[in-house]
């Protein structure tokens, strides 16, 4: 029954339309002067039936929507890498001060904490 074209439909099955008007329009599958006569049809439809005339001749807008990328696991694999890199950094340098007897290797500590400061959260990393 609730996909009978006579039933009255309510603010958000109208908003639904315009936005999918608008992904059309986005398109370029219908001209201004199309969307703001379906958008005006839309607003002031109450039936499904007066809806679902706005979109015979477009095609589902479903098609042609790409999919969401999901970065998160890339994201949470380099800010892991990142840590353990910064984690290993004081010991690389006391093991470099061993070998060479140069203190300057301790600055490794201070400049890895810069450049990971600098690049965190930038797309590319360190």
């Amino acid at each position: 029954m609730a996909d009978s074209p006579e039933v009255r439909i309510g603010t958000v099955e109208r908003e639904q339309a315009l936005n999918l008007l608008g992904e059309h329009f986005g398109a370029g599958r219908l001209t201004l002067v199309e969307f703001d006569e379906r958008s005006a049809k839309a607003a002031a439809a109450t039936t499904r039936a007066e809806l679902d005339a706005l979109f015979t001749d477009l095609p589902p807008a479903t098609l042609n929507t790409p999919a969401p990328v999901d970065d998160t696991a890339k994201a949470e694999q380099r800010e892991r890498w990142r840590t353990a890199a910064m984690g290993l950094i004081p010991l690389v340098a006391l093991l470099l001060f061993f070998v060479s007897g140069s203190w300057l290797w301790f600055l490794l500590i201070p400049a890895a904490g810069i450049l990971y400061s600098a690049t965190k959260g930038t797309k590319g990393g360190c």
